[in-house]
């Protein structure tokens, strides 16, 4: 027999306002059980050192995390020039200490130099992955292990002000850009230094920064709920987005009743569309448009299901 899960299960995606000094997974979990939710998943971790952003999906809201996980990102960093640290940024131990010297030009030019396409060394204090862990766990125990520069875009990196010690800038970029590393970067190349100690995601996609909410807001609403004994569904549920908003950018094909049917099945359906072959399309069904699940045009035009939303019943 299988195993009841515990919560509710509920779908849909809450804009967490991540704090400070707490990792992406502890916030993940305190957010799953605010809502007694049977299953979440964020889409990609924050440093326990920043803020910001982070999309916590929640039931079936997880089979389509990933996408958001590929989205490009914008962050607001704040660099303290002189300093260059062993983990790019203010957790870590200071291992060079030198004068600042670069003119505002050379600051331009340098600034100049990390827009648009550009290659990108990961730093050994990533979470990015070799042989089945992260790159950090080898960093701690002192392995340096040999990375490949990836590519990654820059499309937009404003000044935003240089007072003295400090340098703040906004970036928007493409997904596995590491913040850290840029300023690093940035510090070599104006001969000082530099670590990161601020880093704040303002926005992931196209999600509204309006509709964060922190997880104090979140805990005092639901102290209120359950003084209250409101049901959480009317409480805390009307925060979530749909969970298809991490993939409103897909091309949409929709479905009937009936096609559905076989669609929910696993089975390849035929249905007007105009799509080329192996496009990946979001498909709802009847004419409210309810998400269903994600498909991929086959060569010969059918609709062929990808990942399928489940629908439990209690």
């Amino acid at each position: 027999m299988a195993r009841r899960r515990r919560g509710r299960n509920i779908n849909g995606i809450v804009l967490l306002d991540k704090p400070q000094d707490i990792s992406s997974n502890d916030a993940l979990q305190k957010v799953r059980r605010l809502f007694n939710a049977a299953k979440a998943g964020h889409t990609g971790a924050l440093d326990p050192l920043a803020t910001g952003m982070l999309p916590v999906c929640l039931g079936e809201a997880t089979k389509f995390s990933q996408f958001l996980l590929d989205s490009d990102k914008r962050y607001r960093v704040i660099a303290r020039l002189g300093q260059r640290t062993d983990t790019s940024d203010s957790q870590g131990e200071v291992i060079s200490e030198r004068p600042l010297s670069f003119t505002a030009e050379q600051l331009a030019a340098a600034l100049e130099s990390f827009r648009g396409d550009t290659l990108q060394v990961p730093s050994m204090y990533s979470a990015l992955k070799h042989q089945g862990r992260p790159l950090y766990e080898y960093a701690r125990k002192g392995i340096t292990i040999e990375r490949e520069a990836r590519p990654i875009t820059v499309y937009e990196l404003l000044f935003i002000r240089h007072e003295g010690e400090e340098l703040e800038l906004e970036i928007h970029c493409s997904k596995g850009t590491y913040i850290r590393t840029i300023i690093d970067d940035l510090g070599e190349k104006l001969g000082c230094g530099a670590h990161v100690t601020m880093l704040r995601r303002l926005q992931v996609a196209t999600y509204p920064a309006e509709r964060m909410v922190t997880l104090e807001q979140l805990q005092e609403m639901r102290r209120v709920a359950d003084e209250a004994e409101t049901p959480l569904e009317t409480a805390l549920d009307p925060l979530l987005l749909p969970m298809d908003t991490a993939v409103s950018h897909f091309p949409q094909v929709n479905l009937t009743d009936v096609t559905a049917g076989y669609f929910k099945l696993g089975q390849p359906v035929r249905a007007p569309h105009d799509l080329a072959p192996e496009t990946l399309t979001r498909v709802t069904q009847g004419d409210d448009a309810a998400f269903i699940g994600l498909a991929v045009i086959s060569e010969d035009g059918l609709v062929a299901p990808r990942r399928l939303v489940v629908e439990y019943t209690e």
